[in-house]
Order: C-alpha cells, then sequence, then structure tokens
C-alpha cells in the first residue's frame, strides 16, 4: 500500500495564544491541548485529529530552540475552497502573500502567511 508522505507535521510558535488564534479564526477549529510526553516544559496545542485515521495530523509547538520562519517547509492545508479561508487570513493578524492561484490539473492554492512569520498553503481543487 502506497502512503502519502507526510505522518505528523509541527508549526512552531512564539505566541501560542496568538498563534492559537488565528488557526482557530482561519480553519474555524477548535485546537486541543497536547503535552510532550518526554519534556513537559514543551507547550502543544493538536488541530482536531483521529491517530487511527489515515492523514496527517499535527500541532502548534513552543519549545525551546525551535523558531518559527520563512524559507523552510510549507505545509499545504486542504480546504474546500482556498479563497474562503484566504478571506479570513487578514482579519485573524495573518497576511495573504499570493492569493487564490491555479496549479493546472492538481487544483488550486493560496499562500500565506501566518501571525509567527510561518508560510502556510491552502490547497483546493475548486
Amino acid at each position: 500500500m502506497t502512503h502519502n508522505a507526510i505522518g505528523w507535521f509541527d508549526i512552531f510558535v512564539n505566541d501560542m495564544d496568538r498563534a492559537v488564534n488565528f488557526y482557530q479564526s482561519v480553519f474555524n477549529k477548535t485546537l486541543e491541548n497536547m503535552g510532550d510526553p518526554t519534556d513537559s516544559s514543551v507547550i502543544m496545542k493538536s488541530f482536531p485529529t483521529e491517530m487511527a485515521n489515515y492523514g496527517a495530523g499535527g500541532a502548534l509547538v513552543k519549545r525551546a530552540g525551535a523558531s518559527p520562519g520563512v524559507g523552510g517547509t510549507v505545509i499545504y492545508f486542504g480546504v474546500e475552497d482556498c479563497a474562503i479561508e484566504e478571506a479570513l487570513v487578514n482579519d485573524a493578524g495573518g497576511k495573504v502573500i499570493n492569493p487564490k492561484m491555479s496549479i493546472g490539473q492538481f487544483g488550486w492554492v493560496s499562500l500565506c502567511m501566518d501571525t509567527e512569520g510561518n508560510m502556510i498553503g491552502l490547497s483546493s481543487m475548486k
């Protein structure tokens, strides 16, 4: 069986409350408290996830030595129509970098910056 390459993701943050507000505002999802069983100083808030189901789960993470920023990995959040979430980004404290654009047969994407300086993508088929 072939699996998608991503099994989990961490989005590093400096200000957890600000980051949680951004992601909850844009995606209309409640992030949940999640601890790191190996390090109690790590603060984690997970996106709604069912670990037994197929697909990638992930969390916002505040950890010593890990900084958010542009230039590294871009995570694309799958949505029904990326224009909908894109329209919420600025009011949530983020910034739209590249508005909704076609990527041909693969659908549409939008690139945005969150409140922590991370580049994120929105991806949809319409």
